[in-house]
């Protein structure tokens, strides 16, 4: 579009050109007699836009003032503008006049229609004067602008349609088409826009009333006034028309509701708000302001409890508010305008009394069973509990707990009562006692509750019999004791309490060889001390086990037992006494010995047992004042008497030996027989009566059993190592197990015989070790020749055997 304007103005201005040059041509000769210089004028004329930028091509000046390229230079072409100023400039390579500046045509030639910048071009050599004028086109650069951005116009609500109000016009930097053309206003149904032109310049903008206004439906106006320019593209400028329609006293208030509902809590403080109403007066300033009283008609309980504030309208507590007095209220409120002729509005304000949880749960026990027997059973009612909360609602619903971790609950029942039920097992020997902490809370927003303690009782029922401290027990009493001794005393204990762990002690019916045990011991009721009723005797009642019963006085009567094992200890209270044929009443025996008998050969063997058992029942043989070179000796074991030398003829033929024979308990008992021996010469017959009657004591009944006695023994002691040495790699516990399960019931006939190599020691059914039983090895007959002095044990047993059951 610049070109084409460029192109059309230059060929315009070539047209020109041509006909001024020629008009030039033609007064040249004129000028040249009138000039006293060399001076030739010649005028151009261009025409650019506004706001170009530097370097834009204006005109070839130098071809259209008919120089040469290479005359710009040699001549000095210079451009010099009226107001001094720079806005073009001409390229002396090529001749071209550019724009050197851009040039703002509105600054530069404000309010005028054509602004044309007039140039001087002067060139030497000879000096010419050449008048160029460049026009600077108007673009449409500018925005209408109003001189304020708000117009605030006050219309009354009265005012007739028709009405006109002056409005104030927008101003375009830009002219002409560019400038301000045409006025719109935001479309509406009161108002509309009058434009009057005077002149191009001059217009009058006018706003019209088309209907009535009402200030209470439409108090305020915001229009938008828009000016438009007629360049291209347009632009727009815009203001606003704020019209305020002034009121009149026509309306009166209204509250934004007939009726409020409002909820206030009991024991509300003074001044807590209750509601605020609010009502509103379409007209303004005096006519809208607006008080707020209560009515006439509200009773005085309300006005003694609230009051309302005239400027706010807000409801306040001024009195008690107490929901068991009065749960409601109905308020009317009035709303009074301030216009010269007043209008009033109505309300009513409903206030409901919300209930407050201010009363905790009252927890009273209407009934209470105590103390309860510990065998009660489960679901059992303990005690009736009525709860009650005066409050109402959530606050007054109430629920109930008890500790924790007892065997009791609580349970509703009816309304507010509750039953306390056994929930769990008793036992008066674990807890005799329970304290429970009931807690009734209601579910009320804050939590009250109230807890009451109830103490329960359990009594005692006889459910736990007596118990001894182990099921079995050995004692041992030493023979010979005093008749009604105390031997022992047993105790048992009882869980229960009261008359229920009252014990009382006594003997289970048993027997011992037909005879009751109640003959041997007693026992005292009350204390459990065990009694010997008789003396006892070692040899013939060595061990024997009775039950001891334990009995409460509960009912029914719950018992228990203890085993004892008694054994009878041995004491040395028996002298040993020689066998046959030795006697009572012939403590004297004769033996016969040939003088031919050689060193070492047996003369006899001298036979004893003792009743006693252990170190009382060991006996050793000695002779008693035995001459210096006696030709005889004894063993202090076997009693055997040999010959230790020859016979010589000094020796007498008569020789009568005292032997004596001794335990070896404490204090040590002894007894002495006589043995004569008769050296007789070779040859000489020993009478058959007396060789029978050797040979028969030889084979007597002690001799068979002295040996079963060994044999028995030794066979005993073998299986007592062989268990023994086993048990020994075992732990302790499998050992008690063991012994506990296989109880060891040994039966002895006869005298035990001891040994000084090896002693071992049986623990019965786990009990402590004690010296009841003591296991020897037998002992074998030695051939060897003791000295005279040493004495001999008899390695037979003597004595009447007893059997007896050991455990």
């Amino acid at each position: 579009m610049v070109i084409i304007t460029h192109l059309y103005h230059q060929s315009i201005e070539m047209y020109l050109q041509i006909n001024v040059c020629f008009l030039e041509k033609r007064l040249f000769i004129v000028f040249m007699l009138q000039m006293a210089a060399d001076l030739v004028l010649c005028q151009l004329h261009y025409m650019i836009s506004e706001e170009s930028k530097h370097g834009t091509f204006v005109g070839r000046i130098a071809q259209d003032l008919g120089l040469q390229i290479s005359d710009i230079n040699s001549r000095g072409l210079q451009i010099v503008s009226q107001d001094g100023s720079d806005y073009f400039q001409v390229n002396l390579q090529n001749g071209i006049l550019f724009v050197n500046n851009i040039i703002d045509r509105d600054q530069l030639c404000p309010k005028i229609n054509v602004c044309i910048v007039h140039l001087e071009v002067i060139i030497n050599k000879p000096v010419q004067i050449h008048h160029v004028d460049v026009e600077i086109e108007d673009i449409n650069d500018n925005w209408p602008v109003f001189p304020s951005k708000d117009y605030k116009l006050i219309i009354s609500e009265v005012r007739l349609p028709g009405s006109r109000f002056s409005l104030e016009g927008a101003v375009d930097a830009d002219v002409g088409t560019n400038s301000v053309t045409s006025y719109d206003i935001t479309s509406n149904d009161y108002f509309a826009l009058e434009v009057q032109t005077y002149t191009h310049m001059s217009k009058a903008v006018q706003l019209v009333l088309k209907k009535p206004l009402d200030r209470e439906q439409i108090p305020f106006y915001n229009l938008t006034l828009t000016a438009s320019d007629g360049g291209k593209p347009k632009l727009r400028g815009t203001a606003q028309l704020l019209i305020t329609v002034q009121d009149v006293n026509d309306n009166a208030p209204v509250f934004d509701q007939p009726f409020y509902r409002a909820s206030l809590l009991e024991n509300a403080l003074k001044g807590t708000f209750v509601f605020k109403v609010n009502a509103t007066d379409l007209d303004q300033g005096e006519n809208g302001q607006i008080y707020y009283a209560f009515s006439n008609k509200v009773t005085p309980d309300i006005i003694s409890t609230f009051t309302i504030d005239k400027d706010t309208g807000i409801i306040q507590v001024i009195g008690d508010v107490d929901f068991e007095v009065n749960n409601f209220y109905e308020i009317e409120v009035n709303a009074i305008d301030k216009g010269l002729y007043a209008m009033a509005g109505h309300c009513k304000v409903l206030v409901n009394i919300l209930d407050v949880n201010d009363n905790p749960p009252m927890i009273i026990v209407t009934s209470l069973n105590v103390p309860v027997p510990e065998d009660l059973p489960p679901g059992t009612v303990v005690a009736v509990i009525s709860v009650h909360d005066r409050d109402s609602g959530q606050n007054g619903k109430v629920t109930c707990h008890i500790s924790k971790n007892v065997p009791f609950k609580i349970s509703p029942t009816l309304r507010e009562f509750y039953s306390l039920t056994v929930d769990g097992t008793l036992d008066h020997e674990k807890t005799a006692e329970y304290e429970l902490v009931i807690t009734a809370t209601d579910d009320g927003s804050v939590h009250l509750s109230d807890s009451k303690t109830i103490g329960i009782q359990v009594s005692d029922v006889n459910d736990n019999a007596p118990t001894f401290h182990q099921g079995l027990e050995t004692i041992n009493i030493k023979e010979n004791n005093p008749p009604g001794s105390h031997v022992y005393t047993v105790s048992a204990s009882d869980s229960d309490t009261g008359h229920n762990s009252f014990i009382t002690y006594s003997l289970s019916d048993s027997f011992i060889d037909g005879i009751p045990i109640s003959s041997y011991i007693s026992v005292n009721p009350e204390n459990g001390k065990i009694f010997a009723l008789l003396s006892f005797d070692h040899e013939q009642v060595r061990y024997f086990q009775c039950q001891i019963k334990a009995t409460d006085a509960g009912l029914p009567p719950l018992s228990g037992n203890l085993t004892l094992h008694i054994f009878i200890e041995d004491i040395n209270d028996n002298s040993p006494s020689a066998l046959a044929p030795f006697s009572i009443t012939e403590s004297a025996v004769t033996e016969m010995v040939p003088r031919s008998s050689k060193v070492g050969q047996l003369v006899t063997k001298i036979k004893a047992v003792d009743p006693d058992s252990g170190y009382n029942g060991w006996i050793s043989y000695e002779f008693n004042n035995l001459p210096r070179h006696s030709p005889f000796s004894i063993a202090r074991q076997s009693g055997e008497i040999t010959v230790i030398r020859s016979f010589m003829d000094s020796d007498s033929d008569h020789h009568k030996l005292s032997i004596e024979l001794k335990d070896h308990g404490e204090p040590k008992m002894s007894s002495v027989v006589t043995l004569i021996i008769l050296l007789v010469e070779p040859g000489q017959e020993i009478p058959v009566e007396r060789k029978n009657h050797k040979r028969k004591a030889d084979f007597s009944d002690a001799n068979i059993y002295l040996i079963m006695s060994i044999c028995l023994i030794s066979s005993v002691f073998l299986i007592t190592l062989i268990v023994y040495t086993v048990l020994r790699w075992q732990k302790y516990t499998q050992e008690i197990d063991a012994l506990k399960q296989n109880t060891i019931c040994p039966s002895i006939a006869g005298s035990w015989t001891y040994t000084q190599q090896r002693q071992y020691k049986v623990c019965l059914n786990g009990a402590s070790p004690k010296n009841n039983l003591i296991l020897f090895t037998p002992n074998f007959p030695q051939s060897a020749i003791e000295d005279s002095n040493t004495g001999s044990l008899a390695s037979d047993s003597a004595g009447k055997v007893r059997d007896h059951k050991y455990l």
